[in-house]
């Protein structure tokens, strides 16, 4: 087989489009960086770039996010230098662009500082990152040039709506709450529609998730504060008890077109932050651990009280830890009828 394998001298064209990538996972959930090949992406802002991708890119969305390179539930993240942070960065999946990703700060964090993308010293270096809903602050714990753990402190976030109800077809009334921690959410405790949240229940919770996300648009009005491109529900979230007697709770995120967080979801658990203070449930400083459908934990405390807009806001501190799982070369052959990708759900 060796001997075979010695053989391959295949190149490709130079006319195709060749993208590198670094895929990584945080708790599960994986994330897809581009670190050569893209084009050139306008803009100065966060919000700049991620209009021009939509715009002039988002065929490379779709043909990394997408089958056959990828899968219904991928997710990328797109970095790039910044005027006044150490890096921007804006994320990627089925459905199209998400306004803040906890899961992808943990795993960047640890990719830009283990690969030299950035140099800090120190070993506990802090790094400030450009996200589309803001700014956010990182701190990473650093052992012998080795990440072993992450935090961050998140963009401000609050309850939006709380103690609402409305008619889902096919499931009936549900009772829910809007928290925002970076992107909206709708907050469902699973009991009450007797769901599952572990993996057996994957099907029913995509079901569910997407049927609640959508009567929950059609229904009430969901407004960010200062930015129009924020102003729209990011998924459902549905809560219950904690498998592990030493963790608080359990949730499991069902967000975009039906993906299923295999994380616990940091902006949800930075809303989830926002909506337990905010009811009185969590105190300043008091740090929760949250589990996800695959068992992985994300702690999160709120860390300060501050106004945003006319919301009564928090800064939530988000801790986790990601690996790096793999480095891929994708070409996209102006031939192949499928280079752009295509997508079951």
């Amino acid at each position: 087989m060796q001997t075979l394998l010695n053989n391959f001298q295949w190149e490709a064209p130079a006319h195709w489009l060749k993208i590198e990538t670094i895929d990584m996972h945080t708790g599960g959930e994986p994330l897809r960086v581009y670190i050569s090949g893209l084009p050139a992406v306008e803009g100065v802002t966060v919000l700049e770039k991620r209009r021009y991708f939509k715009e002039h890119l988002d065929f490379i969305r779709t043909g990394t996010m997408w089958e056959p390179r990828g899968h219904a539930d991928m997710y990328g993240a797109v970095i790039s230098s910044s005027a006044d942070a150490d890096f921007d960065v804006f994320f990627l999946h089925n459905e199209g662009y998400s306004t803040m990703c906890g899961h992808a700060i943990l795993a960047l964090t640890k990719l830009v500082l283990e690969t030299g993308i950035i140099k800090k010293d120190g070993k506990h270096p802090e790094l400030t990152i450009n996200v589309p809903a803001g700014k956010v602050h990182a701190r990473a714990t650093v052992e012998n040039g080795k990440v072993s753990d992450v935090s961050f402190r998140n963009v401000p976030s609050f309850l939006y709506l709380a103690d609402q109800e409305v008619t889902v077809p096919g499931i009936g009334n549900v009772k829910f709450d809007v928290a925002y921690g970076g992107a909206f959410y709708a907050f469902v405790d699973a009991d009450s529609l007797h769901l599952g949240l572990e993996a057996a229940h994957y099907n029913q919770l995509i079901d569910y998730g997407r049927r609640i996300k959508y009567a929950v648009m059609d229904n009430f009005s969901i407004k960010h504060p200062f930015e129009d491109d924020l102003s729209f529900l990011y998924g459902t979230i549905f809560t219950g008890k904690a498998l592990e007697k030493e963790h608080h709770s359990r949730n499991v995120c069902i967000f975009a077109e039906g993906e299923v967080d295999r994380s616990a979801t940091g902006s949800g658990v930075s809303a989830r932050a926002a909506l337990h203070h905010a009811k009185g449930e969590l105190k300043l400083n008091e740090t929760i651990i949250i589990e996800s459908i695959t068992g992985s934990t994300m702690g999160v405390a709120v860390r300060e009280l501050t106004t945003f807009g006319h919301h009564n806001a928090v800064i939530p501190e988000v801790s986790g830890t990601a690996f790096i799982t793999g480095r891929n070369t994708f070409y996209f052959d102006p031939e192949d009828p499928f280079r752009e990708g295509f997508i079951f759900r």
